[in-house]
């Protein structure tokens, strides 16, 4: 595998060469300054938007792109704290362009990926999904739109929940920055997916490798970012309608934002968005999965001010989802769940319908935020948020209770009510000889849990603050960075054990850190490495799990002497980008101590509520190390092919042998033609692509209820443009279609694999309206 990828990689270099004209020869140059002081802004991002092509601003604030075409381009310069600025060139030779940036936080300061030289490690890879390419994604939830990513895939319970995966590690081990905040759920079940509307951001990233020094413990494994726009300060009414059917499920989504400023009130921006959803039973290629629609209604508002270095912002949403489980994975007897295991199919199938009976979950999340700032003319900068979430989740069995009446069938058998406070501090230190600029911060989380129903996990408190500083230094094409942080977490939790209450406190405490180098060899080659640390502490569920999960319809217990985990990253990546070329590959070495995970057991076990498959939570050492490669292509005008692989390979270094649940290795493939543009239609296009998941077969003997599935290759093309109506409105459409030939498969990552295959055929068609100021 690797002699193949590294023929790949020297065939698509090869690729760069020739695809280089002579004719190319124009460039852009100038300085980026801040309008207030007039200093030298250093880190800054100049691109040309639509292409995959920028560079950061040097120390003295400098910039320069080479190897232009002639033609019509569009620059874009943005940094966290600035308003980013837009500039139209028709170049046809040298040219210059300096940018006077004003000052203004966009929304989302923690989290603006263009501008993270600030907040992300930039020797981590850092991966981006905005504009055209996010619309593409309108309608699925927050894991689905960030499988486009190489690396990335979803641990799924069924097709209507699922969550992200990054390097072969899930739920507690990614945080999820949710407009600054760090999400807080109950994510630690397979089919508890972030409650998080994708519509509110208009740019997904995702951070890849240990991150633990400025995101804090848990981010094992990467961090998600879900960045909305920058509020529309002092700037004219105008929003957006999206509106997305699908005929799998026959589910329709409808999704509007509106925002503005107010007349007579300087500084001041406001937005107002919300989200409705519904579909029905999902359709495999030979029949329905009963039981398994989907119901969601989701809104968010968000209002700030500034003043010269002065910026307040608040924000306010709720998710409210009700989700069907598939009624196939719930069977009355071990006898009868070994024959579905074994027929390939379930005893329950239905036709279409809406309904939604049990078992399902009824889920709300909200968020409010407050967010500070001031940015001193010195260049120092104080940044203060807090937050308050609330989570509450609503779990319906398949039984209906003994009690008929109504307020019984409305109980459910189990409620979980999670309530998180959290505070952060940030202080930016001006740059020092113009080279050296870093970050300090302190964290702090308060959270307590209230369960109703069924003893599956017990009530908890929990407590954590955490304290980091990171430093950069940029000179000569280099740009270093290093950190550390300190974390301490309290978790006390509360049981009636042979009716007595009984509580158990746990104290964990750890150092993260990391070290990393860019090198910016030219504008076209660039390479990065990192070394990281981080750790995380065993979640209530993995310590005192004890009963029926039946969303994930499965038995899990837990072992309430499970350690902390601790995770030493090594990652790579070397990036080579050009106007007709760009391929980056990258290679990464996780390896956790005390690894923990559920291990499947070797019968299912026979409850009063049915047969269910048997989990153990269970703790090993564990390596994680893969490769990355991605490459896009312009081999003739306007047509562009591009490749993703993804391979993984996980071991159990304690036992000598393969870890179970790990991700397939996979490659995708595309070719897209854009038609040239003119007055009617803008970037027209029309793609198709196949992707190849292969069997995994590195997996321990008879280690699972089910063998891993076969390979499976699915083909899906996509077709669309944009129509302007007039000069303030446009209105841009979509057609795709997913499994373009009904395929029947199975994904190893899908917690209903064992009772039913994966979802069919599936065309959407999308309509998003825009109107007023737009790019």
């Amino acid at each position: 595998m690797n002699r193949i990828v590294f023929s790949l990689f020297l065939i698509l270099t090869s690729f760069a060469l020739r695809a280089q004209t002579s004719d190319c020869a124009c460039f852009v140059k100038g300085v980026v300054k801040d309008q207030h002081t007039g200093q030298p802004i250093v880190g800054a991002t100049v691109l040309i938007v639509g292409k995959n092509s920028g560079v950061f601003t040097d120390e003295n604030g400098r910039y320069e792109l080479r190897n232009l075409c002639p033609g019509a381009y569009t620059l874009e310069c943005r940094i966290i704290g600035y308003n980013p600025f837009r500039e139209k060139l028709d170049l046809t030779a040298g040219h210059e362009e300096n940018f006077n940036l004003e000052e203004q936080e966009v929304h989302l300061k923690d989290v603006e990926i263009t501008a993270h030289r600030t907040d992300a490690p930039s020797s981590q890879p850092l991966s981006t999904i905005s504009g055209a390419d996010l619309d593409k994604t309108r309608g699925q939830n927050l894991a689905e739109s960030l499988k486009g990513f190489t690396g990335v895939t979803s641990l799924q319970t069924g097709s209507s929940i699922s969550k992200p995966v990054i390097h072969g590690l899930h739920s507690n081990r990614i945080l999820i920055m949710n407009n600054g905040v760090r999400q807080e759920g109950q994510q630690w079940g397979s089919e508890h997916a972030p409650e998080i509307d994708p519509f509110i951001a208009t740019r997904l990233s995702v951070v890849k490798g240990a991150a633990g020094v400025r995101y804090g413990s848990d981010a094992i494994g990467g961090v998600i970012l879900v960045e909305p726009e920058e509020l529309p300060f002092d700037k004219a009414l105008s929003g957006e309608v999206n509106a997305v059917g699908f005929t799998n499920g026959r589910q329709g989504v409808l999704s509007g934002t509106l925002q503005g400023s107010i007349k007579g009130f300087k500084g001041f921006g406001w937005r107002a968005q919300g989200t409705i959803k519904r579909g029905g039973n999902i359709r495999t290629p030979g029949y329905f999965l009963d039981n398994t629609g989907i119901s969601e209604k989701n809104f968010s508002l968000a209002a700030g001010y500034r003043n010269k270095g002065f910026g307040i912002d608040v924000f306010y949403s709720r998710f409210d989802t009700q989700i069907g489980i598939f009624s196939g994975s719930h069977i009355g007897s071990v006898t009868d769940l070994l024959s579905v295991i074994e027929n390939g199919e379930p005893f329950v199938k239905s036709g279409f319908s809406y309904n939604i009976a049990r078992p399902n979950q009824n889920v709300s999340h909200e968020l409010i935020k407050a967010e500070t700032h001031y940015h001193f003319q010195n260049g120092n900068r104080f940044q203060w948020t807090i937050a308050r979430q609330l989570n509450d989740r609503n779990e319906f069995d398949l039984h209906r209770p003994r009690n008929d009446s109504i307020a019984a069938l409305n109980k459910p058998e189990l409620t979980f009510k999670l309530t998180t406070l959290t505070n952060d501090v940030i202080w930016d230190h001006k740059p020092i000889a113009g080279k050296l600029a870093g970050q300090l911060g302190i964290s702090t989380l308060y959270q307590y849990n209230l369960m109703d129903g069924r003893p599956l996990i017990p009530n908890f408190n929990q407590f954590n603050i955490g304290f980091f500083w990171m430093e950069r230094y940029v000179t000569n094409g280099w740009e270093l960075e290093a950190g550390a942080r300190y974390d301490y977490r309290s978790l006390t939790s509360f049981r009636i054990v042979n009716r007595e209450k009984v509580s158990q406190d746990f104290k964990f405490a750890n150092f993260s850190g990391t070290l990393g180098a860019t090198r910016n060899f030219s504008e076209k080659f660039s390479a990065r490495l990192n070394f990281g640390t981080a750790w995380r502490a065993p979640n209530v569920s993995e310590l005192f799990s004890d009963g029926v999960h039946h969303g994930a319809a499965a038995f899990e217990k837990g072992d309430a002497t499970l350690k902390a985990e601790k995770a030493l990253n090594t990652i790579a990546s070397v990036k080579y980008a050009s106007p007709k070329f760009t391929a980056e590959i990258g290679g990464y070495y996780n390896i956790i101590s005390d690894f923990i995970y559920l291990k499947p057991q070797p019968e299912p076990i026979l409850t009063v509520r049915g047969a269910f498959p048997y989990f153990k939570y269970t703790q090993t050492d564990a390596s994680f190390k893969g490769i990355d490669l991605s490459a896009n292509w312009e081999f003739m005008k306007h047509t562009t092919v591009s490749s993703k692989l993804s391979y993984l390979r996980v071991y159990d270094r304690r036992n000598d042998n393969y870890l179970v649940l790990i991700p397939a290795n996979r490659i995708d493939n595309q070719i897209k033609y854009e038609l040239p543009e003119d007055a009617k239609w803008h970037k027209a296009y029309f793609s198709i692509g196949n992707l190849f998941v292969a069997q995994q077969k590195r997996v321990p003997p008879a280690s699972d209820f089910l063998a891993p599935p076969k390979a499976y290759s699915l083909w899906n093309a996509q077709v669309g443009t944009t129509f302007h109506v007039t000069e303030k409105q446009q209105l841009e459409v979509g057609l795709s279609v997913q499994n373009i030939f009904n395929v029947a498969y199975r994904d190893y990552l899908n917690r209903f694999r064992y009772y039913a295959d994966d979802m069919g055929r599936n065309v959407s068609l999308r309509l998003k309206w825009k109107f007023g100021a737009y790019d």
